[in-house]
C-alpha cells in the first residue's frame, strides 16, 4: 500500500468538509459512549457487527439524521477506528501493558474521517467530486488508478488534505545492493552513532523555533478567547509548529534514504520510548525517534533493504565489544569507560553501536559480520 497527499485548495465549500468532520466526530464520542455503557451492562466487548447495525438504526431517527451527511462508509470507518482500539486495548491488557481504551474526543480536534469505493469521484485534471460537491486539490503528480480509499483530513492550521491510499507493487529490481551492515545507537546528545563510528547530530528543529514559538504563545494568551485577534493568533502558533513538523520530516527522509543508500542491513535497539518520555519530555519530543523509524521502515520496504530491532534489555552500552565482558556499574553520566577484563577504552555510543551490530546480525544468523563488512549471504 502507497498513500498519496494532496492539499486542497481554499474554498467556501470546504465549509461542508468541514462539517463532515465535526459530525464524523460527535459520531465517534457517540459510539465510545455505546461501547462504555455495554460494557458496564454487559461486562464484555461490544461486537462491531452488532454495533453497526445498531448505527444503522440510529440513522432513520430525525435526533440523528444529520449523520446521513457524512455517508455509511465513513461511519462505518468510524467503527472500526474504535474497534481497532479496543482490539488494542486488550492486546496489551494481555501482556501486562499500561493502556487506556479509546476515550472521548473534542469535536474541533476530530480531524479526519474516511470513504472507501463510494460518495467520492476523481474527475478530469485536479477535481475531485465528494458527496454530490466538486473540490479542487494541488495535483503535484499521477494517481494510479487502483485507490482503495480517501481520507479528508484537517490540520491545525484549518487546512483540508486528501490522502489516498493505493495498492501498488514496488518495484525493487534497480535497487543497487552494498552488501554493508551497521548497527545504530541513539543518544539524547547524539541522534545517532554509527558503528562506523560517525555521529548524526540533530537539527532540534522544536528548539530552533522555541524563541519564536514563545513570543506567539504569549501574544495569543493575550487575547479575548475565540475572538477574531484570538483566532489569527491562534493560526501563526499553528503555523510554526507546522513548519517544525515539516522541517523534521523532510530531515528524516533524507537521512533515511542516505542510511539505505549505504547500508543493506540496519540494526537498531528496540527502545523504551514512553519511558524515555516520562524522564527527559521535550528532548524525546523533538527527537522523535519514533517518527524515524516510521520512516525508514518505510523507505527500507521501498528498496528491499532490512531494518531489524534488537531487544530492549540487550547490554548493548555496558558490553565490552571486545571481550564480551558486562559492566553492570556503568552509569549514564560515563560516556567512556574502561574494560575490567581487557583494559580496552570504549565510547559508550561508538561501543553499543558495535554490539548492536553483532547482535543484530547474530539474531539474523548473517554470520559474523562486522560494521561495513560485505555479508556472506545472498542479497
Amino acid at each position: 500500500m502507497r498513500t498519496y497527499k494532496f492539499k486542497l485548495y481554499k474554498s467556501k465549500k470546504n465549509r461542508y468538509l468541514h462539517r463532515q468532520i465535526d459530525i464524523a466526530g460527535l459520531i465517534y464520542n457517540h459510539v465510545v459512549a455505546l461501547h462504555r455503557r455495554y460494557y458496564k451492562l454487559a461486562g464484555k466487548h461490544l461486537n462491531l457487527f452488532v454495533l453497526l447495525k445498531h448505527v444503522t438504526k440510529l440513522k432513520r431517527l430525525p435526533k440523528y439524521s444529520h449523520w446521513n451527511l457524512v455517508g455509511s462508509q465513513a461511519i462505518q470507518d468510524v467503527c472500526e477506528r474504535i474497534e481497532r482500539g479496543y482490539k488494542l486495548f486488550f492486546g496489551n491488557l494481555k501482556r501486562k501493558v499500561k493502556a487506556s481504551p479509546p476515550g472521548f474526543k473534542k469535536v474541533k480536534k476530530y480531524s479526519s474521517f474516511t470513504l472507501k469505493q463510494s460518495s467520492w469521484k476523481l474527475l478530469g485534471g485536479n477535481k475531485i467530486r465528494i458527496r454530490g460537491k466538486v473540490y479542487k486539490f494541488s495535483k503535484s503528480r499521477d494517481i494510479p488508478d487502483d485507490i482503495k480509499t480517501v481520507t479528508i483530513k484537517r490540520d491545525n492550521f484549518g487546512d483540508l488534505w486528501l490522502f489516498f491510499v493505493v495498492e501498488e507493487e514496488l518495484d525493487q529490481s534497480n535497487q543497487t545492493m552494498t552488501g554493508n551492515s551497521a548497527g545504530f545507537d541513539f543518544g539524547l546528545k547524539t541522534f545517532l552513532v554509527t558503528s562506523d563510528n560517525e555521529e548524526i547530530e540533530s537539527p532540534l528543529h522544536y528548539h530552533a523555533a522555541m524563541a519564536e514559538l514563545k513570543i506567539a504563545q504569549q501574544n495569543l494568551s493575550r487575547k479575548v478567547k475565540f475572538s477574531g485577534g484570538w483566532k489569527k493568533a491562534k493560526e501563526v502558533v499553528a503555523r510554526i509548529h507546522r513548519t517544525v513538523a515539516n522541517k523534521r520530516r523532510d530531515w528524516f527522509f533524507k537521512l533515511a534514504h542516505r542510511l539505505t543508500d549505504r547500508y543493506d542491513y540496519l540494526f537498531f535497539e528496540d527502545l523504551n520510548m514512553k519511558g524515555m518520555q516520562r524522564m527527559w519530555g521535550r528532548k524525546i519530543g523533538d527527537l522523535a525517534r519514533s517518527e524515524f523509524m516510521s520512516i525508514l521502515k518505510y523507505i527500507v520496504s521501498t528498496k528491499g533493504k532490512i531494518v531489524h530491532l534488537v531487544d530492549r534489555w540487550f547490554p548493548s552500552s555496558k558490553m565490552c565489544n571486545d571481550c564480551g565482558h558486562v559492566y553492570q556499574e556503568l552509569k549514564l553520566s560515563e560516556r567512556e569507560w574502561t574494560c575490567q577484563s581487557c583494559g580496552s577504552i570504549h565510547n559508550r555510543d561508538h561501543n553499543a553501536a558495535l554490539n548492536i551490530c553483532s547482535e543484530g546480525a547474530s539474531s539474523l544468523r548473517l554470520g559474523d559480520v562486522r560494521p561495513s563488512a560485505r555479508l556472506a549471504v545472498a542479497v
